[in-house]
């Protein structure tokens, strides 16, 4: 069967001056304009920010300077003014996260708890229990007594 070709995407060029947000080459960006990625560094979520303010343009448009930025890549610039702190969870919130990871990386049948999630929907137990076979030591938690809570706090 001859594979079809795939046509080429066209590129939609916008003319810079119909760009509703105003745009940032990278390293021209004002002071008090960050990304959300930026944020989460800081410490900082979106708070009071209903969008972005500006385009952070992407590397490849640094070299037309008179078209609008339309490619995946570029970044919404938020203001760090309206920003606010990340919220803390509490310890029950951590308890009831920590009590859903254990019930999804937990064996009913052996009772091991692994370092990741298992396939209960579909195969029902773990991967040694399907298949019949003894499990590395380091896939899962050592503990000789039950594990009641791994909380980060």
């Amino acid at each position: 069967m001859p594979r079809t070709r795939r046509k080429a995407r066209e590129v939609m060029r916008v003319p810079r001056s119909d760009a509703l947000l105003p745009e940032f080459d990278r390293g021209t960006v004002p002071e008090g304009l960050v990304t959300r990625r930026a944020l989460r560094e800081m410490g900082l979520s979106p708070g009071d920010n209903t969008g972005p303010v500006a385009v952070l343009r992407c590397r490849l448009c640094v070299t037309r300077p008179n078209w609008a930025c339309r490619h995946p890549t570029r970044g919404f610039l938020l203001r760090v003014d309206l920003a606010r702190p990340k919220r803390v969870p509490t310890l029950a919130q951590e308890l009831a996260l920590d009590r859903a990871t254990a019930a999804r990386s937990t064996c009913p049948k052996c009772s091991r708890r692994y370092f990741y999630c298992l396939p209960l929907r579909t195969v029902g137990s773990c991967d040694p229990c399907a298949r019949g076979y003894e499990p590395t030591p380091g896939t899962y938690v050592l503990t000789t007594t039950p594990v009641t809570h791994r909380l980060a706090a």
